[in-house]
């Protein structure tokens, strides 16, 4: 199962009901942080998250309201007793950036920091997942993620088994491991290995053909959403999307589910924007600070 938490959802300013833009990711024991803006450590505080679980964090770009929370929430990490080591991901440019942000708070921090800058294409191999890379367009260096969790066994047929021969308990456990059982084979029972989950995360973008490439057939995708439709030249001027540009692009990459974030402060209510992007893809929903999503190979459900 993977759990995603929006600890922000606002665009650029914070209002009192968004912070700015940061997503976790959890499968397992394991948390990885899709961009840090400035308060993001409080609004992990408040999750049911730890930070200390954090194994790696990936900033989209290099705008304040996705990376300014960096520096605290490394060193509290530093002052909760972190020894282990922690990657840090961003696009070229990044980790100059990250230098200057911790030196000008004179950040210093004892436990290991893997910074890394990719560019699209490239992959982050991560304790049972990986995170991929893909381009985006916002005027700055950024790009866009995808996660993808450890590759899923095959579906077991019960039936099958039975008719073999095979009893409960210990002989479907030992299938399921990979062992042959009384002359049955594996591959006679389980099915072939599926990939495993994945979620998209768009970071700030004009809408491209190339995402929807990049994130063909995701079981989540989760999309900036900075304007409502109608409000599409402002949307190009300032190089982000429309909740319709979102969807659009959810329909093309066939993902499973699209979840809006990124939300400007202009609009006091999401229903309009939630039913204009719904009008072209309907497994769609609107983020809210501290929302929850369970992702499951059968089902996807808000928490």
């Amino acid at each position: 199962m993977i759990d995603i938490t929006f600890l922000g959802t606002g665009a650029a300013i914070p209002s009192r009901e968004r912070a700015m833009s940061s997503v976790a990711v959890r499968q397992g024991p394991n948390v990885v942080l899709f961009d840090c803006a400035e308060g993001t450590q409080r609004q992990l505080m408040l999750s049911p998250l730890s930070f200390m679980k954090i194994t790696a964090i990936f900033v989209t770009h290099m705008h304040g309201d996705h990376m300014l929370g960096l520096p605290g929430l490394l060193q509290t990490m530093g002052f909760s007793g972190r020894d282990r080591a922690l990657t840090v991901c961003g696009p070229e440019g990044f980790a100059r950036s990250l230098e200057m942000l911790l030196g000008s708070c004179e950040g210093e921090v004892e436990y290991p920091l893997d910074v890394r800058e990719l560019s699209p294409g490239d992959t982050v191999e991560l304790p049972d997942a990986t995170v991929t890379a893909f381009a985006t367009e916002h005027g700055t260096r950024s790009l866009g993620y995808i996660y993808r969790g450890p590759p899923i066994r095959g579906k077991f047929d019960k039936a099958r088994a039975l008719e073999l021969g095979l009893h409960p308990g210990p002989e479907f456990a030992a299938i399921q491991r990979g062992e042959a059982v009384r002359g049955v084979a594996p591959e006679e029972i389980v099915g072939p290995e599926r990939p495993g989950l994945s979620v998209a995360y768009t970071g700030d973008t004009v809408k491209l053909a190339g995402i929807a490439e990049a994130c063909r057939d995701v079981d989540v995708l989760i999309h900036e959403s900075t304007y409502d439709a109608g409000d599409e030249a402002l949307a190009e001027k300032n190089l982000h999307s429309t909740c319709v540009q979102a969807a659009e692009t959810a329909r093309d990459a066939g993902a499973g589910h699209l979840i809006l974030t990124h939300i400007s402060n202009r609009y006091t209510s999401t229903e309009d924007m939630l039913a204009h992007a719904r009008e072209v893809f309907p497994d769609t929903y609107v983020a809210a600070d501290l929302g929850r999503y369970e992702v499951t190979p059968s089902e996807f459900r808000q928490v």
